[in-house]
């Protein structure tokens, strides 16, 4: 029992420390099998694995796999043995869960106006936890925004702010969403040059997305991490209320998220 305990404690303090650094990682639970059920296997994306199975075949081939099942972008899914490792004949009708723990979700938003603000908002409805950046203490009073999941930062230095807010961008959609070029400039410097966030995206016109690029290609920014960046921002639906162009930057962040294409489910 205290076995139990001490490997229980183990795997609670390693996950803690993997979401603190924020990091992602595959926990594989054996959940059916002739031996060793309960046991579990902790695989970073990066770094060594943590635990096993008691037999080092069954091991590599979970590691393997563990790779596949984070590209596929899936949070849970149960698998038999049999469907990634057949050699394994004592694991064949053996069932492994395998559950993807990662950072609290965020949106960081730029911009506090009526898309910042609706973006923020359906942000927070969907689950995750929004950062409201604004220059303008009009524009992130706590009073307007009483959602919980909704943080609001004044920022006296955008760039400053965003640092801040975006920190190593592990788990965080970024939306650049301002009032003018100066401001969409200095946030995306600002998250470019400091962070890897999953996600980027700036709002604007192609011609206005574009002069901001190339001011940002200048000023030396690889052309590498300005074609991750989303410009103009979201899916085109149609949008044209503050409201709807909020739902079309979600709907880009979470198939950017999920792996989704973006195309018509009827197509």
């Amino acid at each position: 029992m205290k076995d139990s305990t001490d490997n229980t404690r183990l795997i609670s303090s390693l996950l803690h420390r993997l979401l603190q650094d924020g990091s992602l990682a595959i926990v594989v639970t054996l959940i059916a099998a002739p031996r060793n059920v309960g046991a579990k296997l902790i695989v970073p994306a990066k770094g060594i694995h943590h635990g096993s199975f008691e037999d080092a075949s069954v091991d590599e081939a979970v590691i393997r796999q563990a790779a596949v099942f984070l590209s596929s972008k899936e949070e849970t899914r149960t698998f038999y043995g049999r469907e990634f490792a057949p050699e394994l004949r004592e694991f064949n009708a053996a069932q492994f869960l395998f559950e993807l723990i990662q950072p609290e979700l965020r949106v960081v938003v730029c911009g506090a106006g009526h898309v910042g603000a609706s973006l923020a908002r359906l942000a927070a409805l969907l689950g995750y936890r929004a950062t409201l950046i604004d220059d303008r203490k009009d524009f992130v009073r706590r009073e307007d925004f009483p959602e919980q999941n909704i943080e609001l930062m004044l920022a006296e230095s955008w760039a400053d702010a965003v640092r801040t807010a975006v920190s190593n961008g592990r788990g965080v959609s970024v939306c650049i969403v301002t009032r003018g070029h100066s401001e969409d400039e200095q946030c995306l410097r600002s998250v470019l040059s400091s962070s890897d966030p999953d996600y980027v995206g700036l709002i604007g016109s192609k011609r206005r997305t574009r002069i901001v690029l190339e001011r940002l290609r200048n000023a030396g920014i690889s052309d590498a991490q300005l074609e991750n960046v989303h410009a103009p921002i979201g899916l085109d639906i149609g949008a044209v209320t503050p409201e709807e162009v909020a739902l079309a930057i979600m709907a880009e962040i979470v198939a950017v998220r999920r792996g989704g294409s973006g195309r018509s489910l009827s197509q």
